[in-house]
């Protein structure tokens, strides 16, 4: 089953595939139908990989329930089946708090995440009955103390940084130092903190990272509840990048921790905010090489645009928003945007056959933090999503117990048909 449709449509058509077709015929498909009409970047959606994530998340990690993180991918199909499939949400702002809600996404399965929020997005999930905050700091717990007072507060604990990423990266999160401190304003304020967030990012390598964030969660647990709070919420952050090894790596760390500093007996809440482990290896977008530049390649720094005979070429390609044959010769190539502004540079570096104007590029791995911008600007030449899903995918869709017409009421179901494939050789994945 596919489905096809531009983001703006109400409703969402899905097109099956037979266990003959695969997903490089979609995509073949459409840069058929797009070479024929306007050349323009287009996404293909595998609902089948969200539905086997889901599916892995609670073989492997089934003491945890999943939040999924909006930002990564605002996707409206994306969101419904992940609110069909049962998964909690975390919501940033209004329009992804309406997005939920409009699929008829619990309260209390919904989160306002974000340590700086806006006074009418807390107004918003206090008039909505959305309880669970997060927050690191005293004039955001004063913030949501006159705006929201029911407010359950979960509060952000930092990690230590494990990874040359976070090195760089503005912290958040409060300190074991400062914990006490919060804690005790935020019983002046009356606020109930019901529990503890922290975040260990998927870049980090260190495999005791997560057993030094439980332990540090459980010291500010039992603050919390010697000042009277009741705590039931553990929230483990979002540090999962969708790999089946590294969800392996994570669980044999954090299982055991989990079972000796937050036991189920203690009747908590154990949850997590998997956002691009949904949705990365779901997406798969396509663009089309617009204009290409020819310079000499300087190995000390910048190409030059002078080319002599002796000097192999760098390319420079500009795409409008496969497989490369190892018979062919790859040559150092860039990829930009079409503005050719400096900040519009896609790939610094990669290694390409010499691709002609015309030719489409393969870019895998793109669901994540790539459609948030495009989804909620207005933009009429946003790029269209076709979505598709594997006869067996849906299958395992209908063994949760989910029909279109109970819970997913959005999806229209049409037929697959294929063009014939492409060569193989106007189409190309950066190496």
């Amino acid at each position: 089953m596919s489905m096809k449709g531009t983001l703006d449509e109400p409703l969402f058509s899905v097109e099956l595939l037979k266990e003959s077709a695969a997903l490089r015929d979609v995509i073949d498909k459409h840069i058929h139908d797009q070479t024929l009409a306007l050349k323009s970047a287009f996404f293909v959606a595998d609902l089948g990989v969200i539905v086997q994530q889901q599916v892995r998340w609670r073989t492997k990690m089934e003491q945890i329930q999943p939040f999924y993180t909006v930002r990564s991918n605002s996707s409206p199909v994306v969101v419904e089946i992940l609110a069909a499939l049962g998964t909690g949400f975390v919501c940033s702002n209004k329009h992804e708090l309406d997005l939920v809600k409009g699929f008829g996404v619990p309260s209390q399965d919904i989160i306002l995440g974000g340590t700086c929020k806006q006074l009418s997005h807390i107004k918003y999930a206090a008039k909505h009955n959305i309880s669970l905050l997060v927050c690191d700091n005293e004039a955001e717990l004063r913030k949501i103390a006159r705006c929201h007072p029911k407010a359950k507060v979960l509060l952000l604990l930092t990690s230590e940084s494990c990874c040359d990423r976070e090195e760089t990266a503005i912290p958040f999160g409060f300190t074991l130092k400062d914990c006490r401190h919060l804690l005790e304003c935020a019983r002046e304020l009356s606020l109930h903190v019901t529990g503890v967030k922290f975040n260990v990012p998927s870049c980090c390598q260190d495999a005791q990272a997560f057993s030094r964030a439980v332990s540090d969660a459980r010291c500010v647990f039992d603050m919390g509840e010697e000042l009277g709070f009741e705590m039931n919420i553990l929230d483990v952050g979002g540090g999962f990048d969708g790999s089946e090894a590294q969800l392996d790596k994570v669980n044999q760390t954090l299982k055991p921790m989990l079972d000796m500093y937050f036991p189920l007996s203690t009747g908590l809440s154990i949850i997590a905010e998997p956002g691009a482990y949904y949705v990365s290896s779901a997406f798969t977008l396509a663009v089309n090489v617009i204009a290409k530049k020819t310079v000499a390649r300087d190995f000390g720094g910048q190409p030059h645009n002078a080319l002599s005979a002796n000097d192999e070429p760098e390319f420079l390609y500009y795409m409008n928003d496969g497989e490369v044959s190892a018979e062919e010769p790859l040559f150092s190539s860039s990829l930009w945007g079409p503005s050719a502004d400096d900040l519009d540079q896609v790939v610094e570096r990669c290694l390409l056959p010499e691709l002609s104007v015309g030719d489409w590029l393969l870019f895998s791995n793109a669901g994540a933090n790539s459609l948030g911008a495009t989804l909620t600007n207005g933009d009429e030449h946003k790029p269209p999503v076709f979505y598709s899903i594997a006869e067996c995918d849906w299958q395992e869709v209908h063994n949760c117990g989910i029909t279109l017409d109970a819970r997913m009421k959005n999806f229209s179901l049409v037929p697959c048909c294929f063009q014939p494939s492409l060569s193989e050789a106007s189409i190309s994945t950066p190496a």
